[in-house]
């Protein structure tokens, strides 16, 4: 099989040298170069015609959110940002980045090949991702639906991973305040996983909150399952709450859409929906085939929308998914659904 030909893009020399002696130990990847600022990067896309980027956000000249909005535009390559821990990783993702590694403390050795093989297995995801694709716009948040008759029974599940953050954001923001109790899976490290609820929260019309154990699920709040931790749906006297414990990985994963699904399955049965986003794998497949086994209304986005048709593709081949979407047809569907059912 042809190797993975990666450019890697980052301003110090050290590093470069690093990623590209590192990451070129595995036999499916070849570092075809390095640039060390936006301008010269766009040479060596040109030269080069690499598969995938890596790419820092801070850098001289131009930073990486700004070379993106320019890049993807042009030039739709996969792009794994390596960045510091900020909220900075959002944008790049909102940019049309495919998916981010926090950069290590080059003085911890155990932290430097752990984030190197992270980087690895996000590069070799990226190969396969679809980029530059138009957003979808805000078609819903504005047109309320009543579902005040579902009360507080229904339950809403999303499970995502690659291309996830996105995905969850453009159906979100189309929903309005009576939209059920929302729990949700994304597939991210600790710390991210807060920012990125924050940003949610400041950018959507319901209230979005990284969940802590206890906390109560109800119409008009998300709650996402924080990094490392598995969360689960639980229901004491009527009302829905969550559990979050951290454990081992399931389906590859901490946290773990299978877990999620499977507890929404067992304690929220025919009162709830699922829905499996993008995302490398098979993290959310059978989860979400014993949601629909329990009467469960199930949706996956479909392949044209999906940055990484993988975890939807798995779920609709082994019957888990009533109905295949684009990620703009999403949100119309649920609330047809619940006005209608």
């Amino acid at each position: 099989m042809r190797k993975i030909k990666v450019l890697i893009v980052d301003d110090s020399l050290f590093f470069r040298e690093t990623l590209a002696r590192k990451i070129s130990q595995d036999s499916a990847i070849e570092v075809v170069g390095t640039a060390f600022d936006p301008y010269s990067a766009r040479d060596k896309i040109i030269e080069l015609q690499p598969d995938v980027m890596t790419l820092d956000v801070e850098m001289p000249r131009m930073n990486g959110i700004e070379f993106l909005r320019r890049l993807i535009p042009q030039y739709p390559i996969p792009v794994v940002v390596v960045s510091s821990v900020s909220e900075s990783v959002f944008d790049a993702l909102k940019a049309g980045a495919v998916d981010f590694v926090t950069k290590p403390d080059m003085s911890n050795p155990k932290g430097v090949e752990a984030i190197i093989n992270e980087l690895i297995v996000k590069i070799k995801i990226a190969s396969t991702a679809k980029v530059g694709r138009g957003k979808n716009e805000s078609i819903l948040a504005n047109s309320k639906i009543d579902t005040s008759d579902r009360g507080l029974s229904r339950v809403i599940a999303i499970g995502a991973s690659t291309g996830g953050t996105e995905a969850i954001f453009n159906i979100l923001k189309n929903f309005s305040k009576d939209i059920p109790g929302i729990v949700i899976v994304q597939h991210m490290p600790p710390v991210f996983t807060r920012m990125y609820a924050e940003r949610l929260n400041n950018s959507c019309l319901i209230e979005v909150k990284e969940a802590s154990n206890g906390d109560m699920v109800y119409p008009g709040r998300a709650l996402i399952a924080p990094g490392e931790y598995h969360m689960k749906l639980k229901k004491r006297d009527g009302k829905y709450f969550v559990e979050c414990a951290k454990g081992q990985k399931v389906s590859g994963h901490c946290p773990s859409v299978d877990v999620l699904f499977d507890s929404v399955a067992e304690t929220a049965g025919a009162n709830a929906i699922g829905i499996i986003l993008t995302g490398m794998g098979s993290d959310g497949a059978k989860g979400l085939l014993a949601m629909r086994k329990k009467g469960a209304r199930t949706f996956g986005q479909d392949e044209k929308s999906s940055v990484v048709y993988g975890m939807p593709k798995v779920a609709f081949e082994i019957g888990a998914v009533e109905k295949q979407a684009s990620l703009d047809a999403i949100p119309q569907l649920v609330y047809s659904l619940l006005k209608n059912n």
